[in-house]
């Protein structure tokens, strides 16, 4: 198994000097680990839990921070441009899961909350209780950050959120680089996303410290192959396992069409093929934070 997923990573380092899309190779090497390692963490049935990534969430940060091309943010694309397609593109995510009663976890960068916006009464007001997670303030990569320039991080993040009414349990580290994780418990959360890549990624919830990593599994943009991404899926279910998806909402598109083409294509059918499993009583769908209370309380009673 060990030189099967060695081999698999091998390859997806070759396929970008021969421009192979790097996407296949990852879907390839994600099954691999998926269906031959021994599950971490079993439940009932199988939870899939989606997070969503909101780095700027609105384009008027990228006015109030100059526009500058936040290497944190986007490689490319300036705040104003990131904070654009997310305006357009929440809307329609949430049209997505609203309707089909799914509860999302939403990680907001709290800048956000220093500014008038949409985004954040859309959430509180959704008919589907979503959960409201931290991502930072600024977006700063914690691995580089002091512990104390980490607390003011934290403390403006909370002190912003309270004034909305949101006390967040769930966090996302910006870059989903993990650092500083025993701070998260000094500011009430109850879990976060831990450090996934196309190596260590899994389907797992790990208890640290007093805190829970509720493990990313598959990154989602708009290369993937649903008949995979299904695959994962039925995994998932014969080994009663968490699978968690991640995303950024400019991960499908630069534009409103793109965007709408590609939930179309990837995003929904997902969405739907779990959906009719719920149904069938063969998983449920989680937040991060009700996921780690779910992981809490089978790990009291075992």
């Amino acid at each position: 198994m060990e030189n099967f997923l060695k081999r698999c990573a091998a390859y997806s380092q070759r396929s970008r000097s021969l421009e192979v899309p790097n996407a296949i190779a990852s879907q390839v090497f994600h099954y691999a680990r998926f269906e031959f390692e021994k599950p971490i963490t079993h439940f009932e049935s199988a939870l899939v839990i989606f997070s969503v990534d909101i780095d700027v969430g609105n384009k008027k940060l990228g006015l109030i921070n100059k526009g500058r091309n936040d290497i944190f943010v986007h490689k490319f694309y300036n705040e104003y441009h990131v904070g654009e397609i997310e305006e357009q593109t929440i809307p329609l995510l949430l049209d997505l899961f609203n309707s089909r009663g799914i509860p999302v976890t939403f990680a907001i960068r709290g800048q956000l909350t220093e500014v008038d916006n949409t985004l954040l009464p859309l959430l509180l007001d959704s008919p589907v209780k979503h959960d409201i997670g931290g991502h930072g303030y600024t977006h700063k990569n914690f691995s580089i950050l002091s512990r104390k320039e980490a607390e003011n991080e934290l403390e403006l993040l909370s002190v912003g959120l309270k004034n909305y009414g949101i006390t967040a349990k769930s966090f996302v580290f910006p870059r989903n680089v993990v650092s500083h994780v025993d701070l998260l418990e000094k500011f009430g959360y109850e879990c976060y996303r831990g450090a996934g890549n196309f190596l260590n990624d899994g389907m797992y919830i790990k208890r640290i410290g007093r805190i829970y990593d509720v493990h990313p599994s598959v990154y989602l943009d708009q290369n993937m192959y649903v008949s995979m991404l299904r695959t994962f899926l039925e995994i998932a279910i014969r080994k009663r396992t968490p699978l968690h998806f991640w995303f950024h909402p400019w991960n499908f598109g630069e534009t409103a069409k793109q965007a709408r083409k590609n939930i179309d294509a990837i995003l929904t059918p997902l969405v739907d093929y779990a959906k009719a499993r719920e149904e069938c009583q063969m998983l449920q769908f989680k937040t991060m934070f009700s996921a780690a209370k779910k992981a809490d309380s089978k790990l009291n009673t075992e």
